[in-house]
């Protein structure tokens, strides 16, 4: 079988071992509730605030502005819809990218449905937002911005600097998922003119079921979970400080390694891209150069990607198809769909992100069996002669 190789970094993460060990006490030796008065209580509030600092500073915010929640997707969710209904006096407008992640997307068409109208801006070849676009689509009721910081998919680094400040000039929120680019590339709220941003542990080495919500200060925003009034509020429910712990560790090893890791990685990609298009009939998805250090997103003629994922699958090599959160849905990719490909080519993508314990000898054998299992399925392919 060879090695088993996993390259499947962008859909989930292992916990770092460092991660792990912070994270042991919280379970069974400081197991308190952050709203208890008595010493138990006040150790966990206390793990939680420093957990809180350490979050801030990766994005330069001030501690009160970072909410935990349970991961990405109810981020997204609470800002979208929460942004949403606290200002619905101002309007009744929303604007998001065609290429964001299926829990933005569906919170805007759940939107749609209770009266809001939103607009989805187009992206071109490399995944790109038009700028003079979104500036053209705000309007006198606009609310809300939301565009990611990287594409999880094809790996796309938006400009969301410019971004921002098109909305901070047009007195609109702007919201960003950086669920993608936290830890990996450097990010500041304030230079950037973010006023809310989504994050998630498990993409950086910490648990799963962790996440957190930037809100600026003086946002409006409505809670979406009613309760004892945990996280100032605006998210109820017994926080979960063992994982909130191991996150906020996640993200000061990520800050303390990101210029060094990235470089490394960075180096990984461009020899597995290299590799990857000496392949006949291959092309790169997403950003030549605007792009995270760790996602690859190829597509190949005469191919259907499902069973290209398969094939690697016995051969030891975890890689993906479309986006992780939906790759059991046989739907071509609305991002490749969304930077022109046909619906035959998009079907026909690879996947490939590598991360922390990457190896450059897994990248060679990748490149090694990857040409192997193409020619296999180009044999058997029942695309041939339909193609065009």
């Amino acid at each position: 079988m060879g090695m088993k190789v996993y390259m499947d970094y962008a859909a989930t993460t292992p916990v770092d071992p460092r991660v792990l060990k912070v994270m042991r006490p919280y379970f069974s030796k400081k197991f308190g509730n952050t709203m208890s008065l008595h010493s138990f209580g006040r150790e966990a509030k206390k793990a939680l605030e420093d957990s809180r600092e350490k979050i801030a500073k990766v994005i330069n915010a001030n501690p009160s502005e970072i909410i935990f929640t349970s991961g990405a997707t109810e981020s997204n969710n609470l800002a979208l819809k929460g942004v949403a209904f606290a200002n619905k006096k101002k309007g009744k407008h929303l604007i998001v990218s065609s290429i964001e992640h299926h829990c933005v997307l569906d919170s805007a068409r759940w939107l749609e449905k209770q009266g809001f109208e939103i607009t989805y801006l187009k992206v071109d070849k490399h995944g790109l937002v038009n700028l003079a676009e979104l500036e053209d689509s705000i309007r006198e009721d606009t609310i809300l911005v939301s565009v990611m910081h990287a594409n999880n998919e094809i790996g796309t680094i938006e400009p969301i600097k410019e971004v921002g400040k098109i909305c901070r000039e047009k007195g609109v929120y702007f919201h960003t998922d950086v669920a993608q680019s936290f830890g990996k590339i450097p990010i500041d709220v304030k230079k950037m003119n973010i006023d809310l941003l989504t994050a998630s542990s498990h993409k950086i080495y910490g648990p799963k079921g962790v996440g957190f919500l930037f809100i600026r200060e003086g946002v409006e925003i409505e809670p979406l979970l009613h309760g004892g009034g945990h996280e100032f509020g605006l998210r109820s429910s017994t926080v979960n400080v063992a994982g909130i712990v191991g996150f906020a560790e996640a993200a000061e090893i990520a800050r303390k390694e990101m210029k060094r890791e990235a470089e490394r990685l960075t180096k990984l990609r461009r020899k597995l891209e290299r590799g990857v298009l000496k392949i006949k009939n291959s092309h790169l998805n997403g950003h030549p150069i605007k792009r995270l250090p760790n996602i690859s997103n190829f597509w190949f003629d005469f191919i259907e990607g499902e069973a290209l994922v398969m094939y690697l699958d016995q051969k030891g090599i975890a890689a993906s198809t479309g986006s992780a959160c939906s790759s059991e849905s046989l739907e071509p990719s609305h991002v490749l769909l969304a930077i022109g490909l046909k619906p035959h080519q998009a079907q026909g993508s690879l996947r490939l992100s590598i991360g922390r314990f990457t190896t450059k000898k897994e990248v060679d054998w990748v490149l090694k069996v990857l040409p192997e299992v193409v020619e296999r399925l180009r044999k058997i392919s029942p695309f041939k002669g339909k193609w065009s």
